[in-house]
């Protein structure tokens, strides 16, 4: 890596005496990025430049003679670094689906500096003391401003800004090492991912697919093993050192700031409040999956013949979903071709939201296996670019996400990305699509539309820039339109002769979607509170975990005292938890959950009122997708509902009653 490294600054020398696209103005449709003159040279240069331009705008704000207002301390502060907007939004984008040793490189030399700026920033007194002036008089601010100041005055006090001496330098100090054992936690999961499909023949995202269909036992016990030892291998991508590095830090870093641990500090400002909201959210959750999984685990042995074992679970699931609803995926595939599915997914916020979707070939893409569309209103108005990127490939980390190149203002609307892992295309075969792959495309569709449709004044509030137990509300209400029957006539067509799906086959699929629940379910709610166990931990008590011994002597406690059983593992296990050690979600997975009982609570006035209802549908743009963090998430919630959510719609929706 350091060979590498040493290239990388050669050839960034050479860059910065040449054109550097990030330094310029993008003449280029719509002002999406010019993929094609961007090199890996360039990236070290510009983020040079534009830490620079960042440190020089924050000074001026500091010096500036009057006194403090909106617009010359907290509008200025979000719009002082456009040069590193730029960079990120292109860097951190393809770093994830389209990395390499260079990128990789870059990062590790990067993110240290980049968490050193943002730490100058927040832990500056005199910055923060222009802050709190408009926060403590904000007579005349609109709401969406109130929200804007509350943010960003909250980023302060959360980045220790309130800290002394030797407890600001420390805080500082773990700030940047946690950034740089998030990154390695990524990679070392990308090359255990990539070294997964080595050993086994199939990819990460293949893996319930596979689960459920292989009929050689030995086999999916062998793959089972694999898939759930991942990162924990003892060797050079193993994680238990990094994962015990970074609880042990954000422990002290929640204990600095007088939390009681990271956790509780997580929580403060999340729509929950308190860990004690979600551990009593989660565990009712938790058993009526378990009941659920141990009802279908009896029909499943007597299918199978003897115990059914962690690897057993899925191949009889599928068999009993068979016998129940004469139902396999091999039957369904055919119609939901990934273009197909994508077709699907862009008639529905058509039809819902009024929008037009088209390709814009005009626009350049980072890759070739990506594509570009235009989003426009009823009015013929822009509402944003966006890419589609959707195959598996080694350079991309596992999973599914929606991210922005660029992020929505008065006057700028946004490019946004949806990645996922779908099966590549082949020669014979285009790539089709398992139900929940379908699941998958709407929802990550549900975060585009989400900051597609957002119409705030400010970067800091606009679109997904919300709470994050708010944010999945979205995405999971979308994924409700996947198998609606007028949605599905759009789209549903066997790649094979064209005909369309049947509605016996839709009737199934809608009937088998709450089946497996317990399964389902359970592993999600199973991997949630496994991360907020992990987080309750104080600094006293992760100083008794010393290795992997105790990474795994805890996680079966956790998962004994939760009821998990033991045919079932969590979604997500410690050493392979990218959501919690490596995207922002850290004490913070139970957001699916709670997310989505406002969905579903949603989507019941959906169904109640029509769909179709174009009335209800225009509250819903009106008041969620349009108004970003511009107000409190409840606030929203009730005005669109009129009341507060029903926390038994999840377990209606699921099935789980």
């Amino acid at each position: 890596m350091k060979k590498v490294f040493a290239a990388l600054v050669a050839l960034s020398m050479i860059a910065a005496c040449n054109q550097n696209p990030f330094l310029q103005e993008w003449n280029t449709p719509y002002g999406t990025a010019p993929f094609s003159q961007i090199k890996e040279a360039h990236y070290l240069p510009a983020f040079e430049a534009g830490l620079k331009e960042q440190k020089e705008n924050v000074e001026a704000i500091i010096a500036c003679a009057d006194a403090p207002t909106f617009e010359n301390t907290i509008l200025a502060l979000e719009n002082s670094s456009p040069i590193l907007d730029k960079v990120e939004g292109v860097f951190f984008n393809l770093s994830e689906s389209d990395s390499t040793p260079e990128m990789q490189a870059i990062e590790e030399e990067i993110l240290p500096r980049l968490t050193e700026a943002s730490n100058e920033i927040y832990m500056n007194e005199a910055l923060f003391a222009r802050v709190k002036a408009v926060y403590d008089n904000q007579d005349g601010l609109t709401r969406e401003q109130q929200m804007v100041v509350k943010k960003v005055y909250q980023s302060f006090e959360r980045n220790g800004v309130g800290l002394q001496g030797a407890a600001k330098a420390r805080f500082a100090e773990i700030q940047t090492r946690l950034a740089t054992l998030s990154q390695k936690f990524g990679q070392n999961l990308l090359a255990e991912n990539n070294a997964f499909k080595e050993a086994t023949g199939i990819t990460v995202s293949d893996y319930y697919d596979f689960m459920g269909s292989c009929p050689d036992r030995e086999k999916r016990k062998a793959v089972f093993e694999a898939y759930r030892s991942r990162g924990n291998h003892g060797d050079a991508s193993d994680n238990c050192a990094i994962v015990l590095e970074i609880l042990k830090l954000r422990a002290e870093m929640a204990e600095l700031l007088g939390y009681k641990n990271f956790a509780e500090f997580q929580l403060s400002d999340k729509m929950a409040g308190s860990p004690e909201t979600v551990d009593n959210f989660l565990q009712p959750i938790m058993d009526a999956s378990m009941r659920k999984a141990k009802e279908d685990m009896k029909e499943m042995a007597a299918l199978a013949g003897h115990k059914i074992e962690a690897w057993d679970y899925s191949f009889y699931a599928e068999k009993l979903r068979a016998q129940k609803y004469a139902l396999d995926e091999s039957q369904t595939k055919p119609y939901f071709q990934a273009d197909s599915v994508l077709k699907g997914v862009f008639t529905a916020a058509e039809m819902i939201y009024g929008i037009h979707i088209e390709p814009a070939p005009e626009v350049e893409v980072y890759n070739p296996s990506a594509s570009a569309y235009k989003l426009t209103d009823k009015d013929g108005s822009l509402l944003g670019i966006f890419y589609r990127d959707y195959y598996v490939r080694p350079t991309k980390r596992g999973g599914a996400w929606m991210n922005n190149f660029r992020d929505q203002e008065t006057g700028v609307r946004p490019i946004i990305v949806n990645v996922c892992n779908f099966p590549e295309p082949k020669a014979e075969q285009p790539s089709l699509l398992s139900i929940d792959n379908v699941q998958t495309a709407f929802h990550e569709f549900g975060h585009a539309l989400h900051g597609f449709l957002t119409q705030c004044n400010y970067k800091t509030v606009s679109g997904t820039s919300v709470a994050r137990d708010f944010v999945e509300t979205f995405s999971q209400f979308n994924e409700n339109f996947a198998f609606v029957p007028e949605i599905l006539a759009a789209y549903a067509n066997d790649y094979r002769t064209g005909e369309p799906i049947p509605a016996e086959l839709v009737a199934k699929i809608r009937s088998g979607l709450r089946f497996n629940q317990g399964f389902m379910c359970g592993e999600l709610c199973a991997a949630s509170i496994l991360d907020m166990k992990w987080h309750e931990l104080t600094s006293a008590q992760l100083a008794e975990f010393s290795g992997p011994e105790d990474i795994r002597a805890f996680e079966e406690k956790v998962c004994k005292e939760m009821g998990l059983i033991d045919e079932i593992i969590p979604r997500y296990r410690t050493t392979y938890f990218n959501h919690i050690f490596n995207s922002g979600y850290s004490a913070g997975y139970y957001s699916y959950l709670w997310s989505e009982v406002l969905a579903d609570d949603a989507w019941e006035k959906f169904v109640a009122d029509g769909i179709f209802n174009p009335a209800t549908s225009a509250s819903f743009r009106a008041t969620f997708l349009e108004r970003g963090g511009s107000e409190e998430p409840m606030t929203l919630y009730r005005q669109f509902r009129g009341a507060d959510p029903d926390p038994a719609a999840l377990s209606r929706a699921r099935g789980l009653e």
